[in-house]
């Protein structure tokens, strides 16, 4: 309870104190290239749900129809302000909708598409009786993803038999001891890993 209205509260802050930047990242975008400022993906959520997760487009349009994982520092796919965004996480500041609709909380196992999710076996689907997040343990350890990545040829290989269960089984140590104090030490761990 105390963590569902921490969110609630937060996120309708954050929505109305970001607001201004909100509005001149979506123009930045626009500038930058061309197609919608968000992107909305399917991503599965609390019990196995799926819902729409809401990021600001950091990539040419369609880009994902060649590839789910991003590679590398400079993937040829993402704009020149999207390599910004991400590096400073603020394409995902959109999910604080998310997170004011109920679909995520600010801190949770990441939510996945449900390509990756069906290859969950009984014991990782566990990470799915809680609400998603903005930002978990893993999200920390691996806050460079891409370029762990680009060190090997087959790289979505990589990801589902190394990386993919190394996330869930950080999550899953999470959901066995998790606590409201817990949450608010991985948010501040998150700020410091993104400032460093």
């Amino acid at each position: 309870m105390l963590k569902r209205g921490f969110d609630m509260v937060f996120s309708l802050l954050g929505s109305v104190i970001l607001s201004p930047i909100f509005i001149v990242l979506i123009m930045a975008i626009k500038i930058n290239s061309k197609g919608p400022s968000l992107y909305i993906q399917k991503r599965v959520g609390l019990n196995g749900n799926d819902f729409d997760l809401y990021k600001f487009r950091t990539m040419a349009v369609d880009s994902d129809k060649s590839g789910l994982l991003t590679v590398g520092g400079r993937d040829p796919r993402i704009t020149s302000i999207g390599y910004y965004l991400r590096k400073f996480k603020l394409d995902e500041l959109p999910q604080l909708i998310n997170v004011l609709k109920g679909d995520m909380s600010f801190v949770g196992p990441r939510p996945e598409v449900r390509k990756y999710v069906d290859l969950y076996n009984e014991v990782q689907k566990q990470v799915l009786t809680v609400r998603p997040g903005i930002t978990d343990v893993a999200s920390i350890k691996y806050k460079n993803e891409n370029e762990i990545l680009q060190g090997h040829e087959d790289t979505e290989e990589y990801y589902i038999k190394r990386i993919m269960p190394d996330k869930i089984e950080m999550n899953l140590e999470y959901l066995k001891d998790r606590s409201f104090f817990k949450d608010i030490k991985v948010i501040l761990q998150t700020f410091s890993a993104i400032l460093t």
